[in-house]
């Protein structure tokens, strides 16, 4: 008999995917085989998965949490968004196509059908389900057609904890709001509430607590307090990089222009772990620092739209006074391709067809296909004789003579690019930094010391916050509160 929960948020940012690996580690720990689910997610920051598809990062994070591989059931529906109003729409691992925000919304029921097959397939293999909730429920335009909030948890009849955010404060106004909000059906599907991200002493908010209770007629499931080893798990959402770049006042200096369609960003999370590096995150209307030791470009979903916006802030100017000075670049995926002579869009995969110039500081030329590629890979970098695990996801083919110095080996064949002088560098290859000996041999190449046991460390974190939850949260009532799994 298979059970399932649903937590739902307030709003975005409040903390459900944090605290959904909490709870699932917390069960795992206790002999309980969960699975995470997301039904609807919107990001870039995107992991790949043994059965040859992508999901968002956050989901795969919690399947860790679970002990479990990550798997394509368990986030049915990404939105990668590629503009303003546009976004490419992954569907059970795969490209769907594109959509604009209006059309979307007007479309996305027609989703339900994916999202529930994905949730009973994965039921059938586990305990429990604990299910992440987009965005909030009290987002009443969206309410019609609704597959990531109310809209599955009363299509599934999986109940919900409410969860608010008092750091950003109003938590009382969230909470009693989004109930005051809600139409009778989805409020009953409501079995209580918590509250995430306290500072301070507990006690102060217990009137505020039974308060809320009183006024809706939940139970309180928890004030929890503010994890303060969130900062060693990977990024859920580029709302999280500032927190986590600029940690160092000293050492090695990695400057990475934020880039408005930057995407795969964990990439950054063990370099941000460094004590020995300072990882600086430059914002828009900031120069590249003089003083940058190298210069990481990061993945991008949208290539030729991110080199112009590069271009438009003046840190391709930035760029080339950097390698005079004799600094290092490296550009991964998207950061890879900008570096090249070319980049050709055939089929106007990321908009009118056409040819851009790149930076021009590899000999290397990308053409832009539609087959993307998604796969774990292997790698070994023969400089430094180290291993690594990685994954690459990207849409292009890249060629060139400088890719006839690749500086690492993926399943046996060459990768990467780099310059004559090797101070410039790309490769597709996504996650290199986590292994710990490659990351190290790396940074020593800039002067830098390597200390961090990074994988190790993520581990120990959601050791952690399993703790945290089990203090913080009656992880018991939640559990009662779990209801069986309609089997179609």
């Amino acid at each position: 008999m298979t059970k399932a929960i649903m937590i739902q948020g307030t709003g975005s940012n409040v903390g459900k995917s944090m605290i959904v690996a909490g709870i699932l580690r917390a069960c795992e720990r206790r002999g309980i085989t969960t699975r995470p689910f997301k039904p609807q997610n919107m990001s870039n920051n995107a992991a790949v998965t043994e059965d040859g598809g992508e999901i968002g990062r956050a989901q795969a994070l919690q399947a860790r949490a679970a002990g479990v591989a990550p798997h394509t059931d368990m986030n049915p529906i990404l939105l990668k968004p590629q503009s303003a109003t546009g976004a490419q729409v992954i569907v059970q691992g795969q490209i769907a196509g594109h959509q604009e925000a209006a059309a979307f919304g007007q479309n996305k029921a027609a989703l339900m059908p994916a999202v529930m097959q994905s949730f009973q397939r994965l039921a059938r293999g586990c305990d429990l389900v604990v299910v992440e909730g987009a965005g909030s429920p009290a987002e009443t335009n969206l309410r019609a057609g609704d597959i990531a909030n109310m809209g599955f948890a009363t299509a599934a009849g999986c109940p919900v904890i409410l969860m608010g955010d008092i750091d950003r404060g109003g938590v009382i106004a969230q909470i009693v709001g989004t109930k005051a909000v809600l139409d009778a059906a989805d409020t009953a599907m409501v079995r209580g509430f918590a509250v995430n991200k306290f500072r301070g002493d507990r006690t102060l908010f217990d009137a505020g607590r039974d308060d809320i209770a009183a006024r809706t007629g939940w139970p309180s499931l928890g004030v929890i307090p503010w994890f303060d080893q969130a900062h060693r798990l990977p990024a859920e959402d580029v709302m999280d990089l500032p927190a986590r770049a600029g940690t160092s006042d000293g050492g090695c200096v990695i400057a990475v222009p934020r880039l408005p369609r930057i995407s795969n960003f964990d990439d950054l999370d063990p370099l941000a772990a460094e004590p020995d590096v300072d990882l600086r995150l430059i914002t828009p209307g900031s120069p590249l620092p003089a003083d940058a030791d190298l210069v990481l470009l990061t993945g991008s979903k949208a290539t030729i739209a991110d080199l112009a916006a590069l271009r438009a802030e003046g840190w391709d100017i930035d760029l080339a006074a950097h390698i005079r000075r004799g600094g290092h670049v490296l550009g991964l995926c998207g950061g890879y391709q900008m570096l090249g002579q070319t980049i050709a869009d055939p089929h106007g995969i990321e908009g009118p067809p056409g040819i851009v110039p790149g930076l021009g500081h590899m000999n290397i030329e990308t053409v832009m296909a539609p087959k993307k590629h998604l796969a774990l890979k292997d790698a070994l970098h023969p400089a430094s004789g180290t291993s690594l695990e990685g994954y690459e996801i990207h849409i292009g083919e890249t060629s060139g003579p400088d890719c006839d110095r690749a500086w690492l080996e993926v399943d046996g064949t060459p990768e990467g690019a780099a310059s004559p002088d090797g101070r410039v560098k790309g490769c597709y290859m996504h996650g290199i930094f986590n292994a710990d000996g490659f990351r190290k041999a790396y940074l020593a190449e800039l002067g830098a010391g390597s200390s961090v046991a990074f994988e190790a460390g993520v581990d120990a974190a959601l050791d952690a916050l399993a703790d945290h939850v089990e203090t913080y949260i009656d992880l018991d009532l939640l559990l009662s509160l779990a209801e069986e799994i309609r089997q179609n």
